[in-house]
């Protein structure tokens, strides 16, 4: 799970895919961290993407660096608890002009069931599982 955090992390951005009803919506996103031994991402509950989490919770996330592409397919489950948001924003401290763990929209959810597969053009792939 750290190697792909650190993946993501530094890739700076990744796109999350979700679903709206039968089409596929996909956005990209740059929160993302490990809280408590779980992979952890950010959003607001005003917009669409966490409506669309919470109407089916499995996701993808893809990422691209250095000639490498990671594919993440999980479920996301909320975490409701004000530590796990304050956990995120401290992580992002950029984030903190626009959330605030007790503002009733920022919300975190952490990956369940992922597995996580690195891969290029010139080596194997690798499957990771968490």
């Amino acid at each position: 799970m750290k190697k792909v955090e650190q993946f993501l992390k530094e890739a700076g951005t990744y796109y999350l895919a979700t679903t709206d009803g039968d089409q596929p919506r996909v956005r990209p996103f740059g929160t993302i961290h490990i809280f408590e031994d779980k992979l952890y991402l950010q959003t607001g509950k005003v917009k669409d993407v966490s409506k669309q989490i919470h109407a089916n919770p499995k996701v993808e996330i893809c990422a691209f660096k250095d000639g490498e592409w990671l594919r993440v397919a999980g479920e996301l489950v909320e975490d409701d608890r004000r530590e796990a948001r304050q956990s995120m924003l401290d992580a992002y401290p950029t984030l903190q002009r626009m959330y605030s763990a007790d503002d009733g929209n920022t919300e975190v959810f952490y990956l369940k069931n992922a597995t996580a597969t690195f891969r290029s053009f010139t080596k194997a792939p690798e499957i990771v599982t968490f």
